[in-house]
């Protein structure tokens, strides 16, 4: 069976339009918010007939995806085909204000998520969730593939942690859909809130080649900037980590987050290290030593040493594949090789200006500490991420709906 997204599910079923027809509808969305056929969904919205488009919003990088970096704010503008407005989520404000909230009845949830806790397009639909919640609005999540797959790994986000980057306590690879995470949040937050969910159908999250992403159906449209392709979605649970460090994670080069390194590091003697000290940690893809060139961002201008992670090879493995201890044990090399590096980025991130970026992407300050200590061992991580991870496939099971 073709692959069908929420929104052309959605435009298909008689019943549900009816109970939208004479409601005024908000659509929170963004590029990758498209028909089957390439349509974005508010013109597809518009041209179902008898809907009442009154309003949007735009997530981080904007509803038309105008924003390169983090913490660029998008403002509210008026949409030039439909006339209405478009209110920004990740500008001067994060939730929707009185004055947002009464410009819609029901919220469409129309997101392409990418599968790790720390996109922010999971904590932009939990606040617009705890706000309509409160206001009594309803809300329908379009939902659509998760790209990584069902494979989980990593950390849960430790009480206390919350952020931009940190909804809840969610696995960094949690394996859900966005639709399945909404489920999830309704109640691990307790909301008394009129969730819909419009599924995904004929999709298989295990199928091969693509194992979470219908290579062939679906066009691969960046859902933001820097998520250009199907290996980065695969790589981003662990490679996100780099943000937090002062190494270049591959912005200003177009491979993103697909690769890492630095000026200053032999990132071939890292993955020389790497390979004694953890082999079966990098199972599953195919690490290789690279150069490359920022022209923007860190090291720009500079010819960076570097490691590329390829899932794209025949020897790509979808449940051994861990991405997450991957860019720890980069780091870990980086620290034992070079005992006094400065790898942990300080600055501002995501509105955080007290709290290192490393731990609120971490969820905790765990994984910085076992960098930084001499004694500890990969062994001690995965005493770590186990019990988490295995928690994790436990919780989750409820939700899965596919």
């Amino acid at each position: 069976m073709a692959i069908r997204c929420g929104i052309d599910n959605l435009l298909e079923d008689d019943a549900a339009l009816a109970e939208l027809r004479g409601r005024r509808l908000g659509v929170l969305g963004h590029p990758a918010s498209l028909t089957r056929d390439g349509t974005h969904t508010l013109d597809a919205l518009a041209a179902s007939g008898g809907l009442r488009l009154t309003c949007a919003f735009g997530p981080q990088h904007g509803m038309r995806g105008d924003k390169q970096d983090n913490m660029i704010e998008s403002p509210d503008y008026v949409d030039p085909s439909l006339g209405i407005p478009v209110f920004s989520l990740y500008g001067e404000h994060r939730r929707p204000t009185p004055q947002m909230l009464d410009s819609f009845d029901i919220l469409l949830v129309d997101l392409q998520d990418i599968g790790t806790r720390i996109y922010t397009f999971v904590t932009t639909t939990c606040y617009m969730m705890e706000t309509c919640a409160q206001a009594g609005k309803p809300v329908w999540i379009l939902d659509r593939p998760n790209p990584a797959g069902r494979p989980a790994e990593g950390s849960i986000l430790e009480p206390g942690w919350e952020s931009m980057v940190g909804i809840g306590p969610l696995l960094m690879r949690h394996g859900l859909t966005l639709g399945e995470v909404a489920r999830w949040y309704a109640d691990k937050a307790g909301l008394d809130i009129q969730l819909r969910v419009i599924p995904l159908t004929g999709y298989d999250p295990a199928a091969a080649p693509g194992f979470g992403w219908p290579l062939a159906e679906l066009p691969w449209v960046n859902p933001s900037p820097n998520a250009s392709s199907l290996n980065m979605a695969r790589c981003f649970p662990g490679t996100v980590l780099f943000e937090g460090t002062t190494l270049s994670e591959g912005r200003g080069t177009t491979t993103s987050l697909e690769v890492v390194g630095a000026p200053d590091i032999d990132m071939a003697a890292i993955l020389h290290l790497m390979r004694e000290m953890a082999p079966e940690w990098l199972a599953g893809c195919l690490i290789r030593p690279c150069f490359f060139e920022p022209t923007f961002h860190k090291h720009a201008g500079k010819l960076c040493s570097g490691l590329q992670i390829h899932t794209d090879t025949h020897l790509y493995r979808h449940e051994e594949f861990r991405p997450y201890r991957i860019a720890a044990l980069i780091l870990k090399a980086i620290r034992t090789l070079h005992p006094d590096y400065e790898i942990w980025r300080v600055f501002p991130y995501e509105y955080e200006t007290e709290r290192l970026a490393i731990d609120l992407l971490s969820g905790g300050t765990f994984l910085r500490e076992w960098v930084d200590n001499p004694a500890s061992t990969p062994a001690d991580l995965d005493a770590r991420l186990i019990p988490d991870e295995q928690r994790w496939l436990d919780e989750r099971g409820r939700y899965l709906m596919y």
